[in-house]
């Protein structure tokens, strides 16, 4: 039957050039005398069946067996999203321990307080499930306790699931952030953002690393589809949430030991900001007169402080109401100041930190939008709801395929950041590709004088906006309305921390309103002396 099959078959081997064809069981041709296989089927009559009742069949043999269907739920998606995240946190540095012992036992939390799992009342669905053909979904353990980790989650609509404080994609990294602090490990909610922006902590495309049997369709399609990175506060908000909902009593303590507690996190910025190593001891000083010093106040206790600390904030307004205290930032002592030695290498000008950081401000910001707009919000891996939807939305993709790689041959490449798995922004120092030269060893000699054998700021004066009082004492900011007539060189610094942590100008500005009131209400009965002076529609007090 061989010489039937292969007589019309005589293209040369392209191994040995012989013509000696043989068809293997499979349907398959090779060669006899090379043994190479050739990319060629045929179809022939099989015999096997009773006269009059023959049909053609393909050689090529398929199995017969099938692995029955195994239900997938939701949760289970995201199980797989959250250890992925957590690898490349581990890989990045964190310790193993945030991963295997504290975020899977929160994970193990949640399933049970939203009655997917560890209950006797779970919350039933039959209608909602994912199916796939393979039965890997255990193997993801890697030595920790996630394999064991499994629910019955439900599909619900959009406000069942706000009610039900089901998973979201938003909510992992909500969940990954309470598991860091909980931790302790050195990252801040603006380390997680900056992270998933730079795409080393997965997000926008990570459900492209679900198992390849999982079928994501329907309106599964919506829970795992991500538009946007979410903002320093949505997120906050959403970790908040988390924490009442899990019933979370009190976390490990943050003392000043502990690299998120301002002490320490504020050497980091203010390496980051290029500010000099000695305002290190002045806001350690301002940090105790405040009486904020505390670890109390950075650690959540549903009691004592049922507000999540937001640390990368608190520690930023500390360092601007040191900068403040220290230099006036009145657009007029700071600059009298800096005349003194301006010209001075070794000692430090706020009016050459100025030049240099707006600089590398403007240049960062550039970076980052380009790195917005070149930003693929769908990825190769399409989610669709349906078939049509399917065919529509790979037409798309090719369209904007090719305007994809006409906008990338038209506009500049963007500049690869140095450390890119770095929680610094900037790079400060006389290498090559740095932001501008390093002022951390500079001294503040122009700006203190000698009092009482004592080294105190030479600037006497600490201004506070109009109806201070009004402002301290309301939950919403008047940023907005209060931006028109405060100094320059204070919104400068304001939009400079802003950037360095992710957050907007308005949030910061309030957590500094809040530091200024515990600092002259704390103070408010030791102070000696006061002299005010009308700025414009401000007022400036020494203290």
């Amino acid at each position: 039957m061989n010489d039937e099959l292969t007589a019309t078959f005589t293209q040369p081997c392209a191994q040995c050039s012989a013509v000696n064809w043989a068809v293997s069981d499979e349907g398959r041709f090779y060669c006899r005398s090379c043994h190479n296989v050739a990319e060629r089927t045929e179809d022939v009559v099989d015999t096997t069946f009773t006269p009059g009742s023959a049909r053609i069949s393909n050689l090529t043999r398929r199995s017969r067996t099938r692995t029955p269907d195994r239900q997938w739920w939701i949760c289970e998606g995201f199980q797989f999203i959250l250890k992925n995240q957590a690898d490349a946190l581990v890989d990045l540095g964190v310790s193993a321990h945030f991963r295997d012992q504290v975020l899977c036992q929160l994970w193990r939390l949640y399933l049970q307080k939203s009655r997917q799992a560890f209950t006797s009342d779970p919350i039933r669905s039959s209608a909602h499930q994912l199916r796939i053909t393979d039965s890997d979904v255990d193997s993801e353990g890697s030595g920790s306790d996630w394999s064991g980790v499994l629910g019955n989650s439900v599909h619900l609509s959009e406000s069942q699931r706000q009610v039900h404080t089901l998973m979201n994609m938003r909510r992992t990294l909500a969940l990954i952030h309470l598991a860091l602090v909980w931790s302790r490990a050195p990252l801040t909610l603006s380390d997680v953002i900056m992270l998933v922006r730079a795409g080393l902590l997965p997000y926008t495309d990570v459900y492209e690393k679900l198992p390849d049997k999982l079928k994501v369709e329907g309106v599964d399609v919506l829970t795992f589809r991500v538009h946007n990175v979410p903002s320093h506060q949505e997120l906050h908000t959403e970790a908040q949430a988390l924490v009442h909902f899990l019933q979370l009593e009190t976390f490990p303590p943050i003392s000043s030991q502990s690299q998120l507690h301002p002490a320490l996190l504020s050497l980091r910025y203010l390496s980051d900001a290029n500010l000099p190593d000695q305002l290190h001891p002045w806001l350690l000083h301002l940090m105790k007169r405040a009486a904020v010093e505390d670890q109390t106040l950075y650690t959540f206790d549903s009691t004592s402080c049922p507000v999540l600390p937001q640390h990368d904030i608190q520690t930023v307004a500390i360092i601007i109401v040191t900068i403040k205290v220290v230099f006036g930032l009145n657009d007029c002592t700071e600059w009298d100041l800096c005349d003194v030695d301006d010209q001075s290498e070794a000692v430090f000008s706020l009016r050459r930190w100025f030049r240099l950081t707006q600089a590398a401000l403007r240049s960062a910001e550039q970076s980052r939008n380009q790195l917005i707009c070149r930003t693929q919000w769908k990825s190769g891996c399409g989610l669709y709801q349906n078939r049509r939807s399917r065919s529509l939305g790979l037409k798309r993709k090719r369209t904007s395929d090719q305007v994809q790689r006409c906008f990338q041959n038209l506009s500049s490449p963007v500049a690869a950041r140095r450390c890119s798995s770095s929680s610094f922004r900037f790079c400060w120092g006389g290498d090559d590709g740095a932001d501008g030269p390093s002022l951390h060893h500079q001294k503040l000699t122009s700006v203190l004088t000698m009092n009482h054998n004592m080294l105190t700021p030479t600037n006497a004066t600490y201004w506070l906006p109009a109806r201070c009082t009004c402002y301290l004492d309301m939950h919403k900011s008047h940023f907005q309305d209060m931006k028109a007539w405060l100094p320059h060189s204070f919104l400068q610094l304001l939009n400079f921390f802003s950037f360095l942590i992710d957050v907007k100008p308005t949030v910061l500005f309030q957590e500094v309103l809040n530091l200024e009131r515990r600092l002259l209400g704390h103070n408010s009965r030791t102070r000696t002396k006061t002299r005010t002076r009308t700025l414009g529609q401000g007022t400036e007090t020494a203290t």
